[in-house]
């Protein structure tokens, strides 16, 4: 009983001194209670204070305290010996500004003041906790990736951007503190806040799973034959056993396994421990999507993140320019598609049935009534999968 009176009697004394001190007007108050900031950066503190009466003749901020009343100004502190500069205002603020960071600056610092009236002292508690650290790069690595992290031992203030570094060359701007490396390189890697940099790594020696698909993107005819190939590299001691390739499900589809044979179009080729090679054939416009693969080992299965291969399959179409015509006019005949053929193929054009010309588009300027019939086009190397024919009609002038 005796203990638990004691106790409230001391909790009543605390909270009846921090009345007083705010009713006799004594008060500091600092715009940032911790700070994290990095090794040879510059850093600020700020408060205001304010007193009941008098003026203010001195005030300085401090870490150090040897005594009741020995307090160390930091400015004449040799810790800081050049770095400091006091900054006070009209309005009762001061501002604390240290320059080339140390990480044994990490301290918590307090603003004081003293007045010309009896007793007028007062040490801001508590102070500005102050934390510096170093960017130092950690480095994680799996069977696919290296991950590189910008540390620190505390989290910086102001959200700052990480610029990350290869071989002194940007590779990521204004992003996240962390860089994935999905192949083996000998190049050195660093990161950067502002213009503090860490110590560099090398990832040397490490090898991954890591794919190259060829094309990024094909267009393709409608009934031709596709090959969508990549090449792939695997850390020592695994063997691929199996590949597969299969379609990136639409919105919360699954995957489309496409194994060997599926519905007698699709054919594996290449060498399965480095390359591969799937091969479909009849293509149908509803075989458009995007194709992936993925390995398995004695030790995994591994399906990588990187984009795959978009298909896209399409018809040939001839668009008449104008629609309708008039003898005399200019007419633009163009063979069209959804998207733009691989490998800039050449054009070949029909009239009635028989070749007419070579080129994308043909044109006829000025139009007569001789050109008037059936036209149609396809693309060398597929004559036989041709548009369907589009009737140019010519009509005479008037008089």
């Amino acid at each position: 009983m005796a203990l638990r009176t004691a106790g409230s009697v001391l909790v009543v004394f605390l909270w009846s001194v921090a009345v007083a001190l705010g009713q006799n007007g004594w008060s500091v108050t600092y715009t940032k209670k911790s700070i994290c900031t990095l090794k040879g950066s510059t850093v600020e503190m700020s408060c205001s204070y304010t007193y009941p009466s008098g003026t203010v003749t001195t005030n300085f901020w401090f870490t150090k305290k040897y005594a009741v009343e020995n307090y160390v100004n930091l400015r004449k502190d040799p810790d800081y010996k050049g770095r400091v500069m006091y900054r006070s205002d009209k309005t009762n603020g001061h501002t604390l500004t240290i320059t080339d960071l140390r990480e044994s600056d990490s301290a918590e610092y307090k603003f004081r003041f003293i007045t010309d009236q009896t007793g007028g002292k007062y040490s801001g508690y508590p102070g500005v906790t102050l934390s510096v650290t170093d960017l130092q790069v950690k480095v994680t690595t799996t069977w696919w990736s290296t991950t590189l992290t910008c540390s620190t031992t505390c989290i910086l203030t102001g959200n700052p951007t990480y610029i990350w570094y290869r071989n002194s060359k940007i590779v990521q701007g204004a992003s996240s503190p962390s860089y994935t490396v999905y192949f083996k390189t000998e190049d050195r890697f660093y990161c950067a806040v502002k213009d503090i940099n860490s110590p560099a790594v090398s990832v040397e020696g490490h090898s991954y799973f890591h794919v190259t698909y060829t094309h990024q993107r094909i267009c393709t005819l409608n009934g031709s034959s596709v090959d969508i190939s990549c090449s792939y590299t695997y850390p020592s001691g695994h063997t691929i056993s199996e590949t597969i390739w299969y379609t990136k499900g639409k919105l919360h589809e699954a995957p489309q396994i496409l194994s060997p044979g599926y519905g007698g179009r699709v054919e594996y080729l290449g060498n399965m421990q480095s390359d591969s090679i799937l091969r479909i054939t009849d293509l149908r416009e509803e075989d458009s999507a995007e194709y992936k693969i993925r390995f398995r080992t004695g030790q995994t299965t591994w399906e990588p993140t990187i984009p795959g291969t978009t298909l896209t399959v399409t018809g040939l179409q001839v668009k008449l320019t104008p629609a309708t015509v008039t003898e005399g006019q200019k007419v633009t005949l163009t063979c069209s598609t959804t998207c733009t053929l691989s490998d800039n193929p050449t054009y070949i054009w029909y009239k009635n049935g028989h070749v007419t010309n070579q080129s994308t588009s043909l044109f006829l300027n000025p139009v007569s009534s001789e050109d008037a019939g059936r036209y149609s086009c396809s693309v060398e190397g597929h004559e036989e999968i041709p548009s369907d024919e589009e009737t140019l009609t010519v009509r005479c002038e008037d008089v």
